[in-house]
């Protein structure tokens, strides 16, 4: 396809796009695998501290500060950004570069009276770096029976002069900019401003940024909360599952098509099992509804601002489970109703949309929105299968070339390009499911996919789910979310992908079953 001079500030903006959400992803890579490691923590402290259901001086610490000193401080100060700085250090130089980075990050901890889970997300991939490029200043160059003597000293050695350069310098730039972090939340709080939040967190959130605001900064903030104040208001300011099953609830009672028949089981995946990735694509193809989930957004805020009320650590996934488990125990009644009224202000805003704009919806049914791509793949089903596998890489060129714009198949909502002119010219058999953390919503999808591929008696295909990050490059076929797919293809150009709207009742899986069919 020839690029054209209006083509370019297109390519820009999404290549800005892809940017920011590697960079989010990477910031929220290295702290989800430790999520764990935060719901325990949360759960000593709602039990176990001074003003936790049931006190204990030697596990959650003395009012005082003494006898007691508590498990519930060295957690957060040693293990929490620990753990994450091994994590950040492994995504950059595997083991070796998590050693290193553990090294640079003890000394930004020790270095500071302050929590440094923003040093560790710093100092982990850092030290990890400094190390992969010293090694290649001698990689190849080693004698013989001197590589274990070589490669183990020259860490030490460059561990311990990062150590010294946490203790004494880095330290001391984290903490200022924590604190500074740190007053600004409270000055937004005292100002009665924190809800004006919800104008950015929300339409990141939608954007697939919602990781990285969430665990990259929110989490960072809201454990110093916790350690003063024993909650933090901070920890729902993303989580809240409100704004979202709002949306899912006006476009039950007044949405068209598909998009209203798949919300019922869209608000089950989201409120109760917390993946919010569920309800992105119906914002997506109704952006006037951003104003809805702004509103819902700042109304729960607002909500825990006037309560007073918190989390004792991260709700993830963002289900109303996790949320209530992790409640403070004098917070229920804001917590609550901060839900319950984002979810109504979001769902009236946008049920008003919803019925200004039915009338034309309807019209346009062929416009290529949600509804009208569903409506056409369920019309292809069962009447030309080779067609329809056919279309799932419409716009596919040989030896891959760019291939069309996604918008060239099912009406904009899914593509695919494949390496060859035919959708036989690469064989399938490691199929991915991608998605911002690999954890929630395309673990969600190869399990759908999965079960079609096992009820159609197919054999020799594997379906996993990973995180975009951890693409490998040996995948066949690569699933992703519209918002996401420019990013799989950085990561592995050769294979074939496919968007699709949602990872729970997307046609495309269809196609895919169908094309595995015909390659046998």
């Amino acid at each position: 396809m020839t690029t054209t001079s209006a083509d370019a500030p297109a390519r820009q903006r999404g290549s800005g796009r892809v940017q920011v959400q590697k960079f989010g992803a990477f910031l929220a890579g290295m702290v989800m695998p430790n999520i764990a490691i935060f719901i325990a923590w949360g759960i000593i402290t709602a039990i176990f501290i001074p003003t936790g259901w049931h006190p204990v001086a030697i596990l959650g610490g003395d009012k005082a500060g003494t006898p007691g000193v508590g498990v519930v401080s060295p957690i957060l100060t040693y293990l929490i950004p620990l753990a994450i700085a091994i994590q950040g250090g492994r995504m950059i130089y595997d083991i070796r570069g998590a050693v290193v980075g553990s090294i640079f990050t003890m000394g930004v901890i020790l270095g500071s009276d302050t929590t440094m889970i923003l040093g560790a997300m710093i100092c982990g991939p850092l030290g990890a770096y400094l190390v992969k490029q010293m090694d290649r200043l001698w990689d190849g160059k080693i004698k013989p029976g001197f590589e274990m003597l070589v490669n183990n000293y020259s860490a030490g050695i460059l561990g311990f002069g990062l150590f010294l350069a946490g203790f004494f310098w880095l330290s001391k730039l984290v903490s200022l900019v924590e604190n500074g972090l740190g007053d600004a939340v409270k000055a937004l709080v005292n100002a009665h401003l924190l809800p004006l939040a919800s104008i950015f967190i929300e339409p990141a959130k939608v954007f697939f940024l919602n990781n990285a605001i969430n665990h990259g900064i929110l989490d960072q903030l809201g454990a110093q909360q916790v350690q003063q104040s024993g909650k933090s208001i901070l920890f729902l300011l993303e989580a809240n599952p409100g704004p979202g099953l709002g949306i899912l609830l006006a476009f039950t009672f007044f949405g068209v098509g598909a998009a209203r028949s798949t919300a019922p089981g869209a608000i089950i995946i989201q409120f109760i099992g917390g993946i919010h990735e569920i309800y992105f694509p119906f914002v997506l193809q109704k952006p006037i509804l951003f104003i809805a989930v702004i509103l819902g957004g700042a109304t729960g805020v607002g909500t825990n601002v006037a309560f007073n009320s918190g989390l004792v650590a991260p709700a993830s996934p963002g289900s109303i489970i996790a949320v209530l488990g992790e409640t403070a125990k004098d917070s229920y009644v804001g917590v609550i109703l901060s839900v319950v009224l984002s979810a109504a202000v979001s769902g009236v805003v946008a049920s008003l949309f919803l019925i200004a704009t039915r009338k034309r919806d309807l019209a346009n049914a062929d416009a290529g929105d949600m509804s009208a791509a569903f409506a056409k793949m369920q019309a292809s089903k069962g009447r030309d299968a080779n067609a329809a596998t056919a279309g799932l890489f419409a716009g596919a060129s040989v030896n891959g070339a760019t291939e069309e714009e996604d918008e060239a198949t099912f009406g904009g909502v899914g593509s695919a390009s494949a390496p060859g002119s035919t959708t036989t010219a690469t064989r399938v058999e490691n199929i991915v499911f991608a998605c911002d953390a690999g954890m929630g919503s395309s673990a969600m999808g190869a399990s759908v996919l999965r079960n079609k591929i096992k009820k159609a008696g197919i054999e020799g295909v594997t379906v996993v789910n990973k995180a975009i990050a951890n693409l490998s490059g040996d995948e066949d076929l690569i699933i992703t979310q519209q918002q996401l797919t420019d990013r799989a293809k950085t990561m592995n150009p050769g294979a074939q992908h496919v968007s699709v709207d949602n990872f729970m009742n997307a046609p495309q899986y269809d196609q895919v079953v169908e094309q595995l069919q015909a390659q046998k």
